[in-house]
């Protein structure tokens, strides 16, 4: 660009014309514009200006309009390329984020699974030593040594007895343990609980019981609440090793949409909950905010599993309900285990079971159906030694040739998984086969065959394995019976 003046550098040089207009374009003092020269005019008017001349008369005039879109085309072809590019870009990196979310989430899962398989391994492989070292000693005992024999069989089974509870607490906490659901009323149930609960907790530790009036009742399984307030309460215990206060406590209360918002397993509404406060240690929040994992304990090795709070917390959800902690150093904890109101009629097994008329005949038949052989053997071992005449069968179809034989069978024990054909289904065609016979499920693992949210099916009757001689003997001549 160059100056108007003839032989002025500075004059835009784009400009041209003929006559009396060239001449004022030519003659024009560019130098002087209010922009200043050209090379000192901004970016902006570099693409856009518009040259506004004033002629000798004064009139104004437009003598030029220059664009350049150079700048302004590159901008918006790489535009264009950005957002052809933006949904490939976007999804390159939320699959690069789920990715490492998701291997972070599996970093996570394997230490938790390593931590409770290794809790497992270490607290089975005592209770085996137990089991094995007394087992071996009655092997190696001679006849006439029957104090030795007594002692070590006892201590056999009381490993055996631990590892039981062990494998029922891990089975709560998974939330696959069946549950027996019954109407219960908490106050009565704590009231009968102190004399079990001062044993525990010893002289140094103060109970108070403070239960509210017109409690409203719930439905869950009797025993896995009494396990529950007992666990709480050892753990409360071993909390106030210098003495202490103890308090039960229980409220009818409502949770309400915000509440629930806060876990997706609580449904808003009413609830009856137990407190279990002690005037404890407390715990610091690091500690608080792994107390329901399981095998985690604060404890002194062979203290505790590890298992008693994280039973309880499966325990709750399985029962449709919510378990808080709150606690403070040195001010104690209180633990708060909320179970929904129940509204409808009492469908205890007990209600039911006071109505049976009890009656026995003689030559009762029993066919157990197991496919596991020592576990079959032993079964049917304690239903010959009680004077039944017993029948066996490995699978389903085996059993179900047996009751298509006509003869007499007066009870079916079935596990509930078996090969092939379920327990369920073998129970289903044999009750098509033999309308009104008695049938007594036994499992380790229910499954969802028989148990359905957490709950029994109706009708069903189960004894969990492991047993003794006298619950199989006890449930098969209450069925028996009724």
């Amino acid at each position: 660009m160059a100056a108007g003046r003839p032989g002025d550098e500075s004059a835009p040089q784009f400009l041209s014309g003929g006559g009396e207009l060239g001449k004022l374009i030519r003659e024009h003092d560019w130098a002087s514009t209010p922009l200043g020269p050209p090379r000192a005019w901004p970016q902006a008017l570099k693409t856009a200006m518009r040259i506004l001349l004033t002629s000798a008369e004064g009139a104004p005039c437009m003598v030029g309009a220059v664009m350049d879109f150079t700048e302004t085309a590159n901008a918006r072809r790489a535009l264009e390329e950005l957002n052809a590019t933006l949904e490939e870009r976007v999804e390159t990196e939320v699959a690069r984020r789920t990715r490492a979310e998701e291997a972070l989430r599996q970093a996570h899962k394997m230490d938790a699974v390593g931590q409770l398989t290794g809790g497992v391994a270490h607290d089975f492989n005592n209770l085996l030593t137990v089991i094995i070292g007394g087992l071996d000693t009655i092997r190696r005992c001679r006849p006439e040594e029957h104090q030795r024999i007594r002692r070590s069989a006892d201590l056999a089974l009381q490993g055996a007895q631990r590892a039981v509870n062990l494998t029922s607490r891990l089975l709560a906490f998974s939330r696959r343990q069946p549950l027996d659901p019954r109407r219960l009323e908490l106050n009565g149930l704590v009231r009968d609980m102190t004399e079990i609960l001062h044993r525990t907790l010893g002289e140094q530790i103060e109970l108070e019981c403070a239960l509210a009036p017109r409690l409203w009742r719930i439905e869950a399984d009797q025993n896995q609440v009494e396990s529950a307030i007992l666990n709480l309460a050892v753990n409360a215990r071993d909390a106030m090793p210098g003495g202490g206060k103890l308090t039960i406590g229980t409220a009818n209360t409502d949770l309400d949409a915000g509440y629930a918002a806060t876990d997706a397993e609580v449904a808003p509404g009413r609830y009856v909950a137990i407190s279990v406060s002690d005037t404890g240690q407390g715990m610091p929040a690091e500690t608080l905010a792994r107390v329901f994992e399981p095998f985690f304990t604060t404890k002194e090795i062979g203290r505790g599993t590890g298992l008693g709070l994280s039973m309880v917390y499966g325990f709750l959800k399985q029962s449709g309900g919510q378990v808080t902690i709150n606690s403070e150093v040195g001010q104690g904890t209180t633990v708060r285990m909320y179970f929904p109101r129940h509204f409808g009629p009492d469908a205890s097994r007990e209600a039911r079971n006071r109505h049976a008329t009890p009656g026995a005949s003689l030559a009762e038949v029993v066919l157990v159906v197991e496919d596991n052989d020592e576990v079959r053997a032993y079964g049917a071992s304690i239903f010959a030694e009680l004077g039944y005449e017993v029948l066996q069968a490995a699978d389903a179809d085996a059993a179900l040739a047996i009751l298509k034989g006509g003869g007499r069978i007066d009870l079916l024990f079935t596990d509930v998984v078996l090969p092939g054909k379920s327990g369920r289904v073998l129970v289903d065609e044999a009750s098509r086969l033999r309308p009104g016979l008695k049938v007594l499920y036994a499992t380790g693992y229910s499954r969802n065959a028989i148990v359905h949210h957490g709950r029994l099916d109706a009708g069903v009757n189960l004894i969990t394995k492991p047993f003794t001689f006298d619950q199989l003997a006890a449930r098969a001549r209450q069925l028996l019976d009724s």
